[in-house]
């Protein structure tokens, strides 16, 4: 009887292992979503391996990640996961993408050897390209864009992953009153074949905007709650009798009305990057742990609650926070460094709310079923010893 009683105890708690172990598998969790991307940026020489950060992520529940570049690390890292990742082609390979061979050739070493367990959705050709005075760099980001998009068709990835590029705020020439918002003149020529492109494959336009600096340089003129989503008068397009209580949505909208001015309404303009730093010079005005707290805390509500700007209410804002960590080898100035929402050893910079947990080590495996079955396995070997030790 003792030893029948045994059994069923030493059962019950092998199958509640069991299930703790399958609930905290990658493969059985239902990833909630916080609705916000997260750049994942990697200029430091003090973070913590791939790995770790893929436990980070997913105790986030964020789904949606953003690299700089195509890092096999980090894209097997997050194998069977359910996290989406928007992968970097930088710009110094522009020019070698606007070969077939070349390009495709970096699909097949890049996208190809991850696809079928990490979900790769889109690669940005380029980052603030049209921020140089590379005029070269200019003219090839779209031949590379359509080579890139080319090479997707042929090895038949085109549904799976689309082809995009950033851009910096900068490119508008206009963007107040939102609905006046226009391109610069003298990137015309790039924007409009590029838009029609995007139209042509229906991927949507990414921006980087970052309300910090229009405040950092007219800390007078722009109210600073406007800025962090604080409650504010906020201001009224005349052309539109829109109203604004924040500057991010502003530009968005400016970003769709500089769209439409050159003929497109088919169009969705994505934030590829936005935040505040939490430290920065003398020099940067706004710049604090305080600041950065209100603005990226008050953007994920208004993420949660699915708000839409005011010309797009019914399109909710689609966002990728700027940034995971501090990377303490940017170079200046100091912001550039302190734009992290955790600092490399897996504490918060400032208390945003969110319940993120960095491991000290994980077991590295080819697939979180592995790790999963070989802890299934020291457990169920560990059971039985138990259980033979006490007949």
């Amino acid at each position: 009887m003792a030893n029948s009683r045994s059994a069923m105890i030493s059962s019950f708690f092998f199958f509640k292992v069991i299930l703790l172990l399958l609930t905290i598998s990658d493969s059985f969790v239902q990833i909630r979503g916080l609705g916000v991307g997260i750049n994942y940026g990697q200029i430091a020489n003090n973070l913590p391996s791939p790995s770790r950060v893929a436990v980070l992520i997913n105790s986030l529940n964020v789904s949606r990640v953003k690299l700089y570049d195509a890092d096999p690390n980090v894209l097997a890292a997050f194998s069977n996961s359910n996290v989406e990742f928007v992968i970097g082609l930088g710009s110094e390979y522009l020019q070698n993408m606007t070969d077939p061979f070349k390009a495709q050739a970096w699909i097949q070493q890049r996208v190809q050897p991850y696809i079928s367990q990490t979900k790769i959705t889109s690669i940005t050709v380029g980052n603030e390209v049209f921020n140089s005075n590379d005029t070269q760099l200019m003219q090839n980001l779209l031949p590379a864009m359509k080579t890139v998009y080319g090479a997707l068709v042929n090895l038949g990835l085109n549904q799976q992953v689309t082809v995009t590029s950033a851009h910096s705020f900068n490119i508008l020439g206009n963007s107040f009153p939102p609905s006046s918002g226009s391109f610069r003149q003298d990137l015309v020529q790039y924007i409009q074949p590029l838009l029609n492109f995007h139209a042509e494959i229906k991927s949507p336009f990414l921006i980087n905007a970052y309300p910090f600096f229009a405040y950092m340089y007219s800390p007078n003129e722009i109210p600073l709650n406007y800025v962090l989503f604080q409650p504010n008068s906020g201001m009224i397009d005349p052309n539109t009798n829109l109203h604004y209580d924040n500057m991010l949505y502003a530009q968005i909208d400016a970003v769709y009305a500089a769209i439409k001015q050159l003929g497109h309404t088919d169009i969705e303009v994505r934030i590829s990057e936005t935040g505040w730093p939490s430290k920065g010079d003398p020099d940067e005005i706004g710049a604090s742990p305080e600041n950065a707290n209100l603005y990226n805390g008050n953007l994920l509500k208004r993420i949660e609650q699915k708000q839409g700007t005011p010309a797009k209410p019914s399109v909710p804002v689609d966002i990728y926070v700027f940034a995971l960590f501090n990377e303490n080898l940017k170079p200046d100035p100091a912001s550039e460094r302190n734009y992290g929402l955790y600092y490399p050893d897996g504490s918060p910079v400032y208390n945003l709310g969110l319940q993120g947990y960095l491991p000290d080590m994980v077991i590295e495996s080819k697939s979180n079923a592995l790790s999963v079955g070989f802890i299934v396995y020291v457990v169920s070997w560990l059971i039985c010893s138990w259980e033979i030790s006490r007949l």
